[in-house]
């Protein structure tokens, strides 16, 4: 599955009595939809997915899922403690229609995390999830961090398809991708490469009768594939790493109900966490990033994103210094409470956080408008 671009790991609003705000949930999952971004990841971080209760863990899955775009990759974050309770949480994702499962690395017995358990862990989700697995490594909030090492040998498992790295280290990426450069998995795209899940495949065959797929001539659709692939086209991106490159594997379209699907070379896929180093952890070979700024600013961050992939190094640079203070200090500083006073600067609902988080002072709401004064999107 094809997990390039930018996705927002979007909140869990509140009412001011601390229930969930699912009309607001759904209001925000259908303004990310009309936003420039790859997809949307519940139940991350950002959610304060560890403060809520597993029945409201459902609902906030159910929620956003019937408000999300049919076009949009979903990604759910099912992490928790035990393998067995992940994997429970993952089962109920797949049966709403998520496309991938996110899980953190389990940490709350940190001198029993070993390398053992850590192998074992993952190698039993990813063996019994119906969902394709990321891993979520994110040291700031739980005190482990996996080792590259570790992640390279989990990437061998079939069903273990990417990682969101979100400890900020841009060397660790670069390790992490010359050493999984050797994976070749092969991802079904749109005729134009976007991402294409079993989810959209069905909606695509709903209701279509005769053949639901017939192969055409790519060149007869949509013309040769530099024209038409700007992974392909772009020489400046030539000398890029090449499991974000890729390259279709066939010469052929394939017509699927009302889709126009082939396939291309997708390898084990590494997202970025820190927006602040987004452009930087491009160029090391991330192929995108699930990134907390996002849920504020999703257009600042497609567009570092976007320079980048177009080739233009100069333009991506800019685009990253002008939101680089913005995001270490929202984001890697004043942490949820920043994102959500910043979602409601800039038009989203970003509302109360859940105890033991405490709201931005009125010193810290000024700073925040301060830094995002340019940043309204």
């Amino acid at each position: 599955m094809l997990l390039q671009g930018i996705f927002p790991p979007i909140i869990t609003p509140f009412y001011p009595d601390g229930n969930v705000y699912y009309k607001k949930l759904e209001s925000n999952v259908e303004r990310y939809s009309r936003a420039p971004c790859a997809g949307i990841v519940v139940l991350g971080s950002t959610g304060e997915a560890i403060l809520l209760s597993d029945q409201e863990r459902r609902g906030v899955l159910k929620s956003a899922r019937e408000a999300a775009a049919p076009n949009k990759v979903l990604i759910a974050g099912t992490g928790i403690e035990s393998a067995i309770e992940t994997l429970r949480l993952t089962e109920y994702a797949a049966e709403l229609g998520y496309d991938v499962a996110m899980v953190r690395t389990p940490h709350y017995y940190k001198k029993q995390m070993q390398p053992a358990n850590i192998l074992a862990f993952y190698r039993t989700v990813a063996d019994r999830s119906p969902l394709p697995v990321i891993i979520y490594n994110f040291p700031q909030a739980t005190g482990y961090d996996i080792s590259a090492e570790l992640v390279i040998e989990l990437a061998e498992h079939p069903n273990v398809i990417g990682i969101k790295e979100s400890s900020g280290d841009v060397e660790k990426v670069r390790k992490m991708v010359e050493g999984t450069r050797h994976i070749r998995r092969s991802a079904t795209v749109t005729a134009t490469f976007d991402a294409v899940t079993p989810r959209m495949l069905a909606g695509a065959t709903a209701g279509s009768s005769g053949n639901a797929a017939e192969l055409v001539q790519v060149a007869a659709l949509t013309g040769s594939i530099s024209e038409t692939d700007p992974t392909l086209a772009k020489s400046p991106r030539t000398s890029l790493p090449q499991p974000f490159l890729g390259k279709a594997s066939s010469t052929a379209v394939t017509i699927v109900g009302k889709m126009k699907t082939r396939q291309k070379e997708a390898g084990f896929q590494v997202l970025v966490g820190a927006a602040q180093k987004l452009h930087p952890s491009l160029d090391a070979g991330a192929v995108g990033a699930i990134l907390a700024f996002a849920c504020l600013a999703p257009t600042s961050c497609y567009e570092i994103y976007a320079a980048w992939k177009e080739g233009d190094a100069e333009l991506a640079r800019l685009k990253q210094e002008r939101i680089a203070p913005a995001a270490q200090r929202v984001v890697g500083e004043l942490g949820i409470p920043g994102v959500k006073y910043g979602m409601d600067f800039n038009g989203y609902f970003g509302g109360p956080v859940r105890l033991p988080l405490l709201p931005l002072t009125g010193d810290g709401k000024g700073e925040v408008e301060r830094l995002l004064g340019d940043t309204r999107n």
